[in-house]
């Protein structure tokens, strides 16, 4: 199913826009566009939406099981502009967003799906649900110039940190169950990402509602979905593992030449399991079991 706009897509699939959860992948570059998106079919999910240019190709099998849109995610406010634009339409439905060679992780992900997750995040009342995104990037550079390898994928396993979330209105107090996340590569090579781009922390799984919309900085205008946790106790956490960060970096002149390796002594393989997350302490199960 290949669709010249999102209206276009929105018109012809609305009983496919009704029926959640629905996983959204923008497509920025034709790096890991593939593997994206058949990781996330098999997280669970009831559809999966690539927005991506008419110029990158798929493989047959996907091209037969996805939405396809086309759509330029290089334009200014690519990402909010498709998310809201799909809001409404989707009002009632989870809806899991994110970009390609990123890989979503939660809890137990090997064994339960997407819809037995949600069933209990539900019932714990949560609208939307916190991840952190986790830095990958290829050992050896040499032999990955663009950073990505999933064979050979390594990860940061020390130096995240948090600090308390300014609240414009309330310069006494900063905001109820909320906090800015740090670390990974935007931490460590803060002098290449403007202070504004450097939280690691993003809401990517939330149920859709009419009237809400996300900003730029992947928060939303609903605070609630904001939050880390409900008032009473720990809520299930998630991750995205991600390349975009090292393909942005090692793309970028200003800092393609000054990283020869992603490597540090905090360095580990990453060994594309949940368990590995949650023993990092980079995802919980809250009450989960």
């Amino acid at each position: 199913m290949h669709y010249a706009s999102l209206t276009q897509m929105i018109d012809a699939e609305r009983a496919i826009l009704a029926k959640g959860p629905i996983a959204i992948v923008m497509v920025e570059d034709d790096v890991e566009i593939a593997t994206s998106l058949r990781h996330h079919q098999q997280m669970g999910f009831k559809a999966t939406i690539a927005l991506m240019p008419d110029m990158f190709d798929l493989p047959r099998d996907l091209e037969e099981t996805i939405i396809r849109v086309n759509y330029n995610m290089s334009a200014d406010n690519a990402m909010e502009t498709a998310i809201n634009t799909l809001m409404d339409p989707m009002a009632g439905q989870w809806v899991y967003f994110c970009y390609n060679a990123e890989y979503f992780f939660f809890p137990f992900c090997e064994t339960r799906n997407v819809v037995e997750m949600l069933a209990f995040h539900n019932e714990e009342r949560r609208d939307a649900m916190l991840a952190y995104v986790i830095d990958l990037y290829a050992e050896d550079l040499h032999k990955h110039p663009d950073a990505v390898s999933l064979d050979s994928a390594h990860m940061d396993r020390s130096g995240y940190y948090a600090l308390a979330r300014p609240d414009p209105e309330n310069h006494d107090h900063p905001k109820e169950r909320q906090l800015d996340f740090f670390g990974g590569l935007r931490w460590r090579y803060e002098e290449h990402v403007p202070a504004i781009r450097r939280k690691i922390d993003r809401i990517p799984l939330f149920r859709a509602k009419k009237g809400l919309r996300i900003r730029w900085d992947h928060t939303f205008n609903d605070e609630e979905y904001n939050t880390y946790a409900c008032p009473w106790h720990h809520n299930i956490t998630s991750a995205i593992c991600s390349f975009r960060t090292a393909k942005a970096l090692k793309s970028n002149p200003g800092s393609k030449f000054e990283i020869d390796s992603f490597k540090w002594h905090n360095s580990t393989p990453f060994e594309w399991h949940s368990r590995q997350l949650l023993d990092l302490g980079l995802m919980e199960p809250g009450q989960w079991f």
